[in-house]
């Protein structure tokens, strides 16, 4: 057994979602959004790089040598599945290692608005789901592969960097392809998926101008397309598309927004009122005709308004959606206010007052 399985082992014990390891500290553990380090020396580059070569391949361990990160997935026997990235700093080498559970959680385990669901009826065009690093979005777009795989006869293909959860055919055929096993990027997945009949394609990230024109054309020409961007929210994901493109192109993005995206979700991750765990806090903007005429016009800055007016048709903003957490008690409420984007409206709720705004008392 490779000995970094007993590090990952123990961070699964302790319910942590990453294992940190790197040259002189120690291993730590990402338990509930904060980084802890186990009773463990400071680790060598030698030692460390032994653990890590110990779960690579030849061509990884070349391909690390000469200068590049990996990213790649790892199965544990007996312990789970992890995605892993590779990388060197400026004292040596580091890798994290996330926990990918076997199981795919179901819409309601992850407490996802009801509305969420309902992507997955598309017939064609695009679903983003959005947000930073670490906050979710690949485990809510394998829930919305495993709901439609479980209950829709159609061709599934994910590209994605590396392959996290597997998804068994069940009543949909499901085919995944992973970003330097399979297919040199993103973009080369999505020229090749066109020509595989595909119903659905999931883009675990599309990070760059030709993987956004070939999604694009996939939901042009009659297929759905689940993609994520790392956009933190809505509207960000809007700009993000439009600004990605060339410039003669950009009126054609508009006009593809505008007629082809149902739906952008943002994720932030927030802690439990108890403390003891995380929950998806989502941001929902649904195509309507008014948010349409808005990215036509170049008015997408009025597209949040359009979204907090909208409420009983699903939309959301996050702050709405905090502040409901908050007030339900299902969110910590500092953490909460940490996440806020008007920090206003938290400010009654906040138990520590070092998150405050510190007001002068000097006189004039």
């Amino acid at each position: 057994m490779p000995r970094i399985d007993a590090f990952l082992k123990l961070g699964l014990e302790q319910d942590c979602s990453d294992v940190h390891l790197a040259v002189n500290v120690p291993p730590m553990l990402r338990m509930h959004g904060e980084l802890m380090p186990i009773k463990f020396r400071a680790l060598g580059d030698a030692e460390l790089e032994g653990y890590i070569f110990e779960i690579l391949t030849e061509s990884q361990i070349e391909r690390f040598k000469a200068g590049h990160d990996l990213d790649f997935s790892y199965m544990s026997e007996g312990v789970g599945r992890f995605r892993v990235n590779l990388f060197r700093k400026s004292t040596g080498m580091g890798a994290v290692l996330r926990h990918i559970p076997t199981r795919i959680p179901t819409f309601e385990a992850l407490n996802l608005p009801p509305v969420i669901k309902t992507m997955a009826d598309y017939k064609q065009g695009m679903v983003l789901v959005t947000g930073s690093t670490g906050t979710g979005k690949s485990t809510t777009l394998a829930s919305l592969i495993d709901y439609i795989n479980s209950t829709k006869q159609e061709n599934i293909i994910t590209l994605e960097d590396p392959i996290e959860f597997i998804h068994p055919s069940k009543r949909s055929q499901v085919i995944q392809r992973e970003v330097g096993t399979h297919l040199a990027t993103f973009s080369d997945g999505l020229r090749s998926a066109l020509r595989e009949d595909p119903d659905i394609v999931l883009v675990g990230e599309m990070r760059d101008a030709d993987t956004i024109s070939m999604a694009m054309l996939a939901a042009e020409t009659g297929h759905l397309v689940f993609g994520t961007l790392h956009t933190t929210s809505a509207v960000k994901s809007i700009d993000r598309i439009l600004d990605a493109l060339p410039a003669d192109q950009r009126d054609q993005g508009k006009i593809f927004l505008a007629q082809n995206l149902h739906a952008v979700v943002t994720q932030q991750l927030v802690k439990t009122a108890d403390g003891r765990g995380r929950r998806a806090i989502v941001e929902v903007l649904l195509m309507t005709n008014a948010i349409s005429n808005l990215i036509m016009n170049d008015k997408t800055f009025q597209v949040s308004s359009q979204m907090q007016t909208n409420r009983a048709k699903g939309m959301q903003l996050m702050d709405q959606a905090l502040l409901e957490a908050v007030q339900n008690k299902v969110v910590d409420p500092d953490d909460a206010y940490v996440h806020a984007t008007e920090k206003k409206l938290f400010q009654r709720y906040v138990t520590n007052p070092d998150l405050l705004p510190k007001v002068s008392l000097a006189g004039g």
